[in-house]
């Protein structure tokens, strides 16, 4: 392909393109690098805000209706809301209810932004750093390429 047709493609067709391509080579390649760290839903917290954002610029400033991804956003950043403002976890019960409910929402967020055509190297990092914080690195390492992130990026961990 040429620099004149590669140019000519739109930045969603050739990430579509590569998702496909390196998402089933990553499925059949052992596990992608991730973070193993405790639980931190402050953090977490934090991060669902700034994938709202993202998410609310990428839908402006392409035109795209995003009503349920940005309805589920908004879910998960108002589940975690309070524990950014603390800095704490709560209780251990707690705690795994909330990261449970959390990685449910952000699956479906997932597959919502998958839905939408909604997806970039910067956003999917944001998913993985996420799913880290709820002490799901290795399921993070996987969902972040389906939001966009690219295997390669120096961003991620080895």
């Amino acid at each position: 392909m040429g620099v004149t047709q590669y140019s000519a493609l739109s930045t969603q067709h050739f990430t579509q393109h590569f998702v496909r391509s390196h998402w089933s080579h990553a499925k059949f390649c052992g596990p992608m690098g991730h973070f193993d760290i405790p639980l931190d839903l402050p953090h977490a917290g934090r991060l669902a805000d700034r994938i709202l954002t993202l998410l609310e610029r990428h839908a402006e400033e392409n035109s795209i209706e995003a009503g349920e991804l940005l309805e589920t956003a908004e879910k998960i950043a108002g589940l975690l809301f309070r524990y950014s403002a603390t800095d704490e976890n709560p209780a251990s019960d707690e705690a795994e209810r909330v990261r449970q409910e959390s990685a449910v929402l952000g699956r479906q967020l997932v597959d919502q932004m998958v839905a939408t055509g909604i997806r970039g190297d910067r956003l999917g990092q944001v998913v993985r750093n996420f799913f880290e914080c709820l002490e799901l690195g290795a399921e993070g390492a996987e969902i972040s390429l389906r939001a966009g992130e690219n295997p390669n990026s120096l961003q991620r961990p080895v």
